[in-house]
């Protein structure tokens, strides 16, 4: 039987099948010679082992073992029982007797792993050409950059040649060469995933990364790596991860006009645009944010405390073999030698103080949404300019980890020379679902062919509604609605959008006087006639939802709303004297349809 496409749920439509596992090995060794670069590996198992765990897997069960002959490559940074580590650093190099954190979970789950990936020096770099390797080649026209540090894991899935693979990400190495190579690059939440066995760039700003064909590849990926680990100290626990329905209509804030970076790559810049425009389209509101306190903070990154602390990492080696290291590595770390304490403090000092200016900033948008690189550089613009273009790249992606934001990279088409364009969908840690969620609808939205192949984007995978606790369903018809004004009174409470719903036909809706910001009011109608109302059910823990209701002021309360489906749910409801010097509204069929109505009413011009 011919293996099929290499996105996971192809791949176990296939062993549901009767496909074996062995095949999928063989046709990942058949596509490496058909590509044939000697770049993207630095090692790979060998193949009658691998053969013999694919035979060993036993029999297929997505219930126990959710990757179950899933091929997936790992960068050189990160360690595979009985493959040697090197960090694209060969003087480096041993062979480590244990698994990295999330390599054991990864098998544990059944995926198997085919080699180590190539890389930009001990991380360093956003280019994926700081190697004493053969340099791996751009899957989409080997001309460009293929992007790194993660240049190896990026191109082997791209190329089709494993299903995902593993990078790390300190400075946008798990998202850059996503966004080059036309593939979905998730970075996680600092602490998300484990960093246990992992060689470090910078100890307190790294994180393991996952590349995939689709996001819902990444995100299977990610739930399955992800966790506590008591032996990482840098670990959190942000429960179990969930990609959950996203919310109809969100803030997504983006650079203003004036601080977008494209350097002359006007097709970039046409082709964020035109996602911008799609995300609009798709109900989300677009607001333009200053962003040069974004690019500040990450210009830190390669100043005072994290050059200190990459060459930290690896002093020994660096003081007694520095010859070992790439000419542009040995440069940055070398620079360290001239720092002082006083140096890292004051650098830890000025991010702590752009940090607080800009909370406020990303408290006022739900997410961002940046382009994942300004542009595509070639290979011979690298070789001019090296440092130069090399910064360039990290524009968008610098300050993420900084700032303390999860964020995930997402094909969005094909620019008009046929270079993939690509965007970052950015949050506040521990909102990795939210960026999930809208990454999964635009990528639904373009469906191009996946990385550098012709197979096709699947069809979505249903959402699993399953919590880890009881969650009260809520249910708001305005101020408290997605996009609006007090809907960050949910969010911030870790609140999690179930659906869109209407109520029975027993309820009229009110334009309250008097209310800021504005409100309406919702009240059954008793043997008056009443129509259905559009609404949103949310869903809060206990405590949540506890103190979420402390907050509720006169004339609004929450009582059991009746849905047109039959079912109930708290909800907001309001006094009836409420109502006696408010408009009835309930003919517009919904809160968010009102004020629409009434905002195309300002824009019509006066009568003359």
């Amino acid at each position: 039987m011919t293996a099929p496409a290499f996105d996971i749920s192809s791949l176990h439509a296939f062993y549901r099948n009767g496909g074996r596992a062995e095949d999928v090995i063989q046709a990942v060794f058949d596509r490496l010679a058909d590509v044939n670069d000697p770049g993207i590996f630095i090692s790979t198992a060998d193949k009658s082992d691998l053969l013999a765990k694919a035979a060993g897997l036993g029999a297929f069960d997505v219930s126990a073992k959710p990757l179950w002959g899933i091929p997936f490559a790992v960068k050189d940074n990160i360690d595979v029982v009985g493959m040697p580590t090197t960090a694209a650093c060969p003087d480096y190099a041993y062979t480590p007797d244990k698994d990295a954190t999330v390599v054991a979970r990864l098998k544990e789950a059944g995926a198997i792993v085919i080699g180590k990936t190539n890389l930009d020096q001990f991380a360093t770099g956003l280019v994926g050409v700081r190697s004493p390797y053969p340099i791996p080649r751009n899957a989409i026209d080997p001309k460009l950059v293929p992007g790194g540090s993660s240049s190896g894991s990026a191109v082997a899935t791209a190329q089709g040649i494993v299903s995902f693979a593993l990078g790390t990400d300190t400075a946008g190495s798990g998202r850059v060469p996503a966004g080059l190579n036309n593939i979905v690059g998730l970075k996680p939440s600092l602490g998300a995933l484990s960093t246990t066995g992992v060689i470090p760039a910078c100890r307190t700003l790294d994180c393991v990364s996952v590349f995939a064909l689709t996001v819902d590849d990444a995100w299977l990926v990610f739930s399955a790596a992800a966790g506590p680990d008591e032996t990482d100290a840098y670990s959190r626990d942000f429960g179990r991860p969930e990609l959950a329905a996203l919310p109809p209509a969100l803030k997504v804030g983006v650079p203003a006009r004036a601080d977008l970076r494209f350097f002359g790559d006007q097709a970039m810049a046409e082709a964020y645009d035109h996602t911008l425009d799609e995300l609009a389209s798709m109900g989300h509101a677009i607001k333009e944010l200053p962003f040069a306190d974004f690019y500040k903070v990450a210009d830190l990154l390669y100043e005072g405390a994290w050059v200190a602390e990459r060459y930290a990492a690896v002093k020994e080696f660096f003081d007694t073999k520095e010859a070992s290291f790439h000419p542009l590595t040995r440069k940055i770390y070398g620079s360290a030698k001239m720092l002082s304490a006083t140096d890292a403090f004051r650098g830890l000092y000025t991010l702590q103080a752009y940090r607080k200016q800009l909370a406020p900033i990303l408290a006022s948008v739900d997410l961002l949404c940046v382009p994942t690189a300004p542009r595509h550089f070639t290979v011979a613009e690298l070789e001019a300019e090296p440092i130069r273009e090399n910064s360039r790249l990290g524009s968008y992606t610098n300050f993420v980890n900084l700032l303390d934001m999860c964020g995930i990279a997402v094909p969005c088409g094909m620019r008009r020379d046929g270079l993939p364009s690509s965007v970052t969908l950015l949050a506040c840690a521990g909102k990795d679902g939210l960026t999930a969620a809208l990454a999964r609808k635009l990528q639904q939205k373009n469906a191009i062919p996946l990385g550098a192949t012709n197979w096709r984007l699947p069809k979505p995978a249903p959402l699993s509604i399953a919590t880890q606790e009881q969650l009260i369903d809520l249910v708001v018809v305005g101020a408290h609605l997605s996009g609006m004004g007090l809907n960050h009174q949910l969010t911030s409470r870790n609140a999690r959008f179930l659906r869109n719903g209407k109520t029975s036909s027993a309820y009229r809706l009110y334009d309250l006087q008097g209310q800021l910001p504005s409100k309406p009011g919702l009240i059954r109608t008793g043997n008056m006639r009443g129509g259905e109302i559009d609404v949103e059910i949310w869903q809060l823990s206990p405590a949540a939802f506890g103190s979420f209701v402390a907050e509720i002021p006169a004339p609004l309360g929450i009582g059991t709303i009746e849905l047109s489906d039959g079912s109930s749910a708290k909800g907001f409801l309001v006094e009836a004297a409420a109502i006696e010097t408010s408009l009835d509204i309930t003919s517009f069929g919904g809160w968010r349809h009102y004020l629409n109505s009434q905002s195309a009413v300002a824009r019509e011009p006066l009568e003359t």
